[in-house]
């Protein structure tokens, strides 16, 4: 099946309601379809096999990505705010390649038909070195998850929903086609500003919208108690990475009490959610009379339908409830396949290099990268639950911990810290708090001041440059005599 039916499908049952806004311009679902078909049209004569877009959000996104699947071909996002040289090399990884073209005519009114295991989607994951790897998705994994994770045509009238991540994220991707497949209208939001955000929940009457912790983070700060812009928000999700546990509590405090808070954990290799973490639960979470039920709230959920959840240790063996190790995902939307290497899945697993636990209740917590685990003395620290604890502290606005090296002890922490007014903290009164916090063993043996965090344009902490610039400022091996400073 073609993943492009569900635009078909939206066009037969609603033609008339408005698939998409941007920048003040709604386009209905009728004239979405016929506008795809007819630059499908075009796109098959190109001779090309991918259909690449790098720019932001914009009505040419949706259009870009359906004429793609409507044509047979495959829709390639790639991040426009890359350097000339990169986007270049990107491009001739593609080839052949064509960039959207606007059509004109009828084209033809169904999508082409295609082998549900033909590829329907690439996307380049971020990183800070080497090149970036091209996840695939198959038109089954998308309409697996499709599948999975909704149902057809069952939003409100008065449904919509705000796209505020760029294009080339898994989550701005999957967003066409579910809110396409649930019948919602989409505003796509040119660019993420926190100001922005709220008006344009306010000005759109937005029901339903995704944003990852970052985002979340500075919208809660450019609210106030009782902000009626967000009003009409029904349900926020939220996922991406690690959510830090005040900017959640935070924003529960802030928001509507009819708010549904979802929790939504996937992978670009997953195709998009794996894992939810409900309304439902998030309220009994807050109330929960014991630990272990209100740590819950920082959990990401249990496995949506058709997808296992398994953690495991290094040599792949299961472990029990509340043991920590490597998340391995299983189920029809994962992919786990990546353009000219081999598939990182064994026996249909994908092995997620996310390290995590699931408890008695299969509730999975998801600790952080692998690779991102400080080892210092032999003990693995969470980076996640040190940021957490610093978050607590009212100077500071934003946090990356990460691991330094050392001779005495193998690793130490480091972090770098953004205050909320920049002069106004002390760092050494820092230290003492999160010595208080946490104890000496987990408290940061460097803390450095920056006005801001380095994060890629999808929102994510770039972890690997906050380390680079931080071990850069500590002598080989003795960053455990370096003072908070």
């Amino acid at each position: 099946m073609n993943v492009a039916t569900v635009l078909e499908m939206a066009a037969d049952g609603f033609p008339s309601a408005g698939a998409f806004t941007c920048a003040g311009r709604t386009i209905s679902y009728g004239d979405l379809r016929a506008r795809v078909a007819a630059a499908a049209e075009r796109l098959a004569g190109t001779g090309a096999r991918h259909v690449a877009l790098a720019g932001e959000n914009s009505l040419a996104v949706p259009q870009a990505c359906f004429a793609a699947a409507w044509a047979g071909l495959v829709y390639a996002p790639v991040n426009p705010r890359l350097p000339r040289r990169a986007l270049d090399a990107l491009f001739a990884r593609l080839e052949p390649w064509t960039s959207p073209l606007e059509g004109t005519g009828s084209g033809d009114d169904r999508p082409a038909e295609v082998d549900t295991d033909a590829e329907a989607v690439r996307l380049f994951t971020s990183g800070t070195s080497g090149a970036p790897k091209q996840a695939v998705l198959r038109h089954r994994h998308l309409m697996s998850y499709l599948f999975a994770s909704a149902e057809f045509g069952v939003a409100e009238p008065d449904e919509a929903a705000l796209v505020a991540v760029p294009p080339f994220h898994i989550a701005g991707t999957m967003s066409l086609f579910s809110n396409v497949f649930q019948g919602r209208r989409a505003v796509l939001l040119e660019s993420f500003d926190a100001q922005r955000w709220l008006d344009a929940v306010a000005r759109e009457r937005v029901t339903h919208a995704f944003v990852v912790p970052t985002m979340l983070a500075r919208i809660v700060a450019a609210m106030h108690p009782g902000d009626d812009r967000v009003a009409s928000l029904r349900s926020l999700s939220y996922g991406g990475s690690q959510m830090p546990a005040p900017v959640i509590t935070r924003a529960l405090e802030l928001f509507p009490a009819g708010t549904d808070f979802v929790n939504a954990y996937g992978l670009t290799e997953t195709s998009s959610t794996v894992a939810v973490l409900g309304p439902q639960d998030h309220r009994a979470a807050l109330v929960a009379p014991d630990e272990a039920g209100r740590r819950r709230l920082h959990s990401v959920g249990r496995p949506i339908p058709g997808v296992e959840i398994s953690v495991r240790d290094e040599a792949g063996a299961p472990l029990p409830a509340g043991a920590r190790g490597q998340i391995w995902i299983r189920g029809e939307q994962v992919s786990g396949e990546y353009a000219g290497r081999c598939a990182a899945v064994a026996d249909g697993w994908l092995v997620t290099g996310d390290v995590g636990e699931v408890d008695a209740e299969g509730f999975v917590f998801v600790h952080g990268r692998a690779d991102d685990v400080i080892v210092r003395g032999g003990e693995n620290l969470s980076p996640g639950e040190i940021e957490d604890a610093l978050l607590r502290h009212p100077g500071v606005a934003e946090v990356a911990v990460v691991g330094v090296p050392d001779d005495e002890w193998g690793e130490v922490v480091a972090a770098m810290v953004v205050p909320h007014a920049p002069g106004r903290l002390d760092v050494h009164e820092l230290t003492a708090y999160s010595r208080a916090e946490l104890g000496s063993f987990k408290t940061p043996s460097l803390i450095v001041l920056r006005d801001e965090l380095p994060y890629s344009a999808a929102g994510k902490l770039l972890r690997r440059v906050v380390g680079d610039e931080v071990r850069a400022l500590v002598a080989p091996g003795r960053a455990g005599e370096v003072a908070a400073g």
